[in-house]
């Protein structure tokens, strides 16, 4: 059981025997109260963020997740498929709603870490940081560079994300997968 202080960002609990994980947590006092811990939960299975006060005498349970590595193989109609890392014939099939935006940064064979509750999946955690090859990427335009010229670039999962301009094609970049953002070149051509 966590004391209302100690529900904090990344931690999951069960609220109404569902796991929600704490997205933001603020504990504060209003004048002569007695502090309260004000969060913001995201609902692990349906994705619905919702907010909580958890005042000094409530406590919440810590959800019971456990974590198995599988293997990402290819996508089709919006359907991810996977396998077991140790038995390439046990195969299953997780909606694009379940697997979020993150999805998109997935290449074949990649090792992914799936949260299981209730003996179900729930979630997959993707590397924070993923290295992807640049499939397109226009050449640089001259122009008013000074704040920091962009451009769109597709990488070899199909995502689009924007690089800074001399990032050309065949080079190895390093994306953010929480943000969907770039974050270095690692390699170039």
């Amino acid at each position: 059981m966590l004391e209302y202080n100690e529900i904090l960002p990344k931690k999951v609990i069960l609220l109404d025997g569902q796991p929600y994980e704490v997205l933001d947590a603020h504990v504060f006092r209003k004048q002569q109260r007695k502090p309260v811990n004000q969060t913001k939960l995201r609902h692990l299975i349906t994705g619905k963020v919702t907010e909580q006060a958890f005042h000094q005498s409530e406590k919440a349970e810590e959800a019971e997740l456990s974590t198995k590595s599988v293997k990402y193989l290819y996508t089709n109609r919006g359907e991810f498929w996977f396998c077991s890392q140790e038995n390439p014939a046990d195969r299953f099939e997780l909606s694009s709603d379940l697997i979020g935006t993150a999805g998109q940064f997935l290449k074949p064979n990649t090792i992914v870490d799936a949260l299981i509750f209730d003996e179900k999946i729930i979630s997959i955690r993707i590397p924070i940081k993923v290295e992807l090859l640049v499939k397109e990427a226009p050449p640089a335009v001259r122009g008013n560079t000074s704040q920091g010229g962009t451009k769109q670039i597709t990488l070899e999962t199909g995502a689009t994300v924007n690089a800074p301009l001399f990032v050309n094609e065949g080079d190895i970049v390093r994306i953010n997968t929480e943000l969907g953002t770039y974050v270095e070149r690692v390699d170039k051509k």
